[in-house]
């Protein structure tokens, strides 16, 4: 198995030249199998002696890749997809090929390094202190659950008398947040909306202040959303912030899909008051093309995570040495180098890239929204704020809009399931694509 043999150099070959095809040829759609399906064509694949490097790559190209929904194609735009950069996935290559170890100082100093500035970039676009930092993780909900432990933590320090901890947090907020409370094991005080669906200051005072003075329940962090997962919008952050720090509150702010856009000028100003955050999440495989899976968590006092986070065991003692080590702010100690790829990506086409990729999606968005409104059957929900672009068909149902979404796939046109919005059901575009054109938001409009 550990030998590098005729063979493996004919695999590698063979590896090397579907991932070269995957990524200079545009991406299948493809769609999902059935297990029963699947397994009448390709069988058990796990067997005593094995099937051999070529014909198990046969398996995953010809049958199993292509159960799989492409997440980079241009005219997928559902839940929040995916679009790394060619270098970014060319780089990833590497980092699987290179046994590379993240969770330590002394094991991954290089990488460690490079990911650090990964990270300083976007702690820059947020305008948090010098010596702010923190650490890639698998994804958003890791993120706000390691980030939601250091705030009750610094809480229990300051309320030792507390009856109950609470999360307090929009009703749009991610469904991560009421993830972690279970986890946790503590509530989670839903403030409402204002018209616009965007969470404000003023609520989350009137909310925190009535909870403190009816209970001995205590609110140890307010969550804000920067960038609603289903309608891309951005809550009042600097009111938020300040009604949390005017109480002695942790300010955590979720920005998983939206904080990206923090690289782009014509919608930077919408994130003002994140400066404010202790901590912040921002998922660099949704829309900083980065491959999965990869989220950056980044603490105002990253050392607050430390006390936190750090392991202690015998054999973990020669890595107490004041390095930065990543496994020290976050729920992990085993951790891949999961942010090298987005450094390598940024390091090589530079952040005016970015910034020039994330206007392209902003821009594609407002005319996507311009075609809908000017459609004769559909009708706008909101303005979009970012990049998601949500909308209802007049006069169909639940059903009717399954159907039309199954359809789509079957045909290949495109993956865009339903969603809801206030017990309605809507469409959305999810567009964090460059590839995303409007000649295919044309097209898929045409099937409506």
């Amino acid at each position: 198995m550990h030998e590098f043999t005729p063979e493996v150099q004919a695999l590698a070959a063979e590896v090397l030249a579907y991932s070269l095809d995957r990524l200079k040829n545009d991406p299948p759609l493809d769609g999902p199998r059935t297990a029963e399906d699947l397994f009448a064509e390709v069988g058990n694949t796990i067997t005593a002696r094995g099937l051999g490097g070529h014909e198990a790559l046969e398996v995953f190209t010809s049958v199993l890749a292509k159960a799989c929904i492409s997440t980079d194609h241009p005219r997928n735009l559902a839940f929040i997809p995916s679009a790394p950069s060619e270098y970014a996935n060319l780089f990833d290559l590497v980092v699987g090929a290179s046994a590379l170890y993240g969770g330590s100082w002394q094991e991954g100093a290089g990488a460690v390094f490079a990911e650090n500035q990964a990270l300083r970039w976007i702690a820059d676009l947020a305008k948090l202190p010098e010596e702010s930092g923190g650490v890639f993780v698998q994804g958003g909900t890791i993120g706000n659950l390691s980030a939601l432990v250091v705030a009750r933590a610094e809480a229990r320090k300051k309320h030792p008398g507390a009856s109950r901890w609470v999360i307090a947090c929009s009703e749009e907020a991610h469904s991560s947040i009421v993830s972690a409370a279970n986890v946790m094991d503590v509530d989670v005080l839903k403030v409402p909306v204002a018209a616009n669906g965007k969470l404000m200051g003023d609520a989350v005072a009137h909310a925190i202040d009535h909870l403190h003075a009816t209970t001995t329940h205590r609110v140890f962090a307010v969550v804000a959303t920067a960038g609603t997962t289903n309608l891309g919008i951005i809550d009042d952050l600097q009111g938020i912030g300040s009604a949390a720090h005017e109480r002695g509150i942790w300010f955590h702010v979720d920005g998983a899909y939206g904080l990206a856009a923090l690289c782009a000028p014509s919608v930077r100003s919408h994130f003002d008051g994140v400066e404010t955050a202790d901590s912040l999440i921002v998922d660099p495989h949704k829309w900083l093309f980065a491959p999965y899976d990869a989220c950056a968590l980044i603490y105002r006092e990253p050392e607050l995570a430390r006390q936190v986070h750090s392991q202690h065991a015998s054999y973990l003692d020669t890595l107490k040495d004041g390095a930065w080590s990543p496994s020290d702010y976050a729920i992990q100690l085993t951790r891949r180098t999961r942010g090298l790829p987005f450094w390598f990506s940024l390091a090589a086409y530079g952040t005016d890239a970015y910034t020039e990729a994330m206007e392209q999606s902003l821009t594609v968005a407002h005319q996507a929204a311009a075609l809908v409104k000017a459609h004769p059957d559909l009708e706008l929900v909101c303005e979009p704020e970012l990049s998601i672009v949500a909308f209802t068909r007049i006069g169909w149902s639940a059903s009717d809009y399954q159907s039309w979404s199954d359809k789509l796939l079957f045909d290949q046109i495109g993956f865009i399931p339903p969603s809801s919005h206030k017990g309605q059901p809507i469409l959305r575009f999810a567009i964090v694509n460059p590839w995303t054109k409007i000649s295919d938001i044309e097209m898929i409009l045409s099937t409506l």
